[in-house]
């Protein structure tokens, strides 16, 4: 793996510098001295942490505290360009879903004439991407902090997909809002082949399932804002999957494996599958129950509750089961009527009145076609 960053050639000077670095050569000079004792300091705590704990490194040489990726950035969904366009004649890029949706450049309004492809850029992108799953390991040993090799003299990485997962994430979530979902699936498409990856390693590490069920189920998000209803559930349920291994003690899991089943009933409900729909429905609402019985303060578990009763009472309607139905609702009522929130829980009452109101109204339908049917 080249370890020359891909600005160099940007730079002045034969063999420029990364201009992305602030120190200067003059500057260098000066401090050799100084810049001696640093890694001198830096090779003997690197000794006491051993090789396996040492920070990661960017392969490319840039700083991770100081490198700013807006050369790499999309400016429109603030996320690493995907499908790199550049729209002509201004030539300035963006990801191609982004600049699509403009008549005019935003960045220096110019109208936009065609919408061509930057494949230089974004393999560079790509490379950044590819680059950052892997860091050299530094020999702890070696007086001169060499990299570390194997019998045939090749270099050994280790993997830090976790550092780059969370990078990842973040990158999806920003493309994800600006509905560059494409660029969020590809994303989360890689932090999910990270995870597995380590989970043949680790086998079943309960913090490496969960953090696959999240990523699982923000994929299954991204395919049904694109309409692949199919697909989404394919990814909710792997959500579900991953997540009902894990101890039910810890409310974010709980709130994940509860959701996902949930948008699985909501597809069901939607494509008129009611049975289905209520299975899943059905599935969540026992995992709510669990996590108030376990977590009989958090007021945020009554509301969820709540919320998978009138989605199980509203399948039941549906089904014909109008007893069933109403006991949920009322069920569900006396759960938030006897829920207490204090004024520092505004967001949570604002919720628990939707979701009462909600089944207020469902109640009060019921009892106007009772004493409308005919005696």
């Amino acid at each position: 793996m080249s370890s020359l960053c891909p600005f160099a050639k940007g730079a002045i000077g034969v063999g420029g510098v990364c201009p992305m670095k602030s120190a200067e050569k003059t500057k260098e000079s000066n401090n050799n001295n100084t810049n001696k004792e640093e890694k001198e300091e830096k090779h003997v705590e690197e000794q006491k942490i051993g090789p396996a704990t040492i920070p990661a490194k960017c392969p490319y040489g840039y700083d991770s505290e100081t490198f700013k990726l807006g050369p790499l950035s999309c400016m429109i969904c603030q996320a690493l360009l995907y499908d790199s366009s550049k729209c002509m004649p201004c030539a300035h890029k963006f990801c191609k879903a982004c600049i699509s949706r403009f008549r005019d450049c935003p960045l220096c309004g110019a109208d936009i004439e065609k919408i061509e492809p930057e494949t230089d850029l974004q393999a560079t992108v790509d490379r950044f991407i590819d680059g950052h799953a892997r860091i050299k390991r530094t020999q702890s040993s070696s007086d001169k902090g060499e990299e570390t090799v194997d019998a045939q003299g090749k270099v050994i990485y280790e993997d830090v997909s976790m550092e780059r997962g969370a990078f990842l994430v973040q990158q999806a979530m920003r493309a994800f809002r600006a509905r560059n979902i494409e660029s969020a699936k590809s994303r989360l498409g890689l932090c999910a082949e990270d995870i597995r990856a380590q989970l043949k390693v680790t086998e079943d590490s309960e913090e490496l399932c969960s953090q696959l069920g999240a990523v699982l189920g923000m994929l299954g998000d991204c395919c049904r804002s694109m309409g692949d209803a199919d697909s989404a559930i394919k990814y909710y349920e792997e959500s579900a999957e991953f997540l009902s291994k894990l101890p039910k003690k810890d409310l974010e899991v709980v709130h994940t494996l509860s959701v996902s089943l949930n948008k699985v009933g909501d597809l069901q409900y939607y494509a008129g599958d009611l049975q289905s729909a209520r299975n899943y429905y059905a599935r969540s609402l026992e995992v709510r129950r669990q996590a108030v019985k376990e977590h009989s303060n958090a007021s945020s578990q009554v509301i969820d509750l709540a919320t998978s009763l009138a989605k199980v009472a509203d399948v039941d309607r549906n089904l014909g089961e109008e007893n069933t139905a109403i006991n949920g609702f009322k069920e569900a009522v006396e759960c938030l009527e006897s829920l207490k929130l204090d004024s520092s829980e505004a967001a949570l009452e604002k919720k628990r009145r939707s979701v009462l109101d909600f089944l207020q109204n469902q109640l009060i339908e019921n009892s106007s076609q009772v004493s409308s049917s005919p005696a």
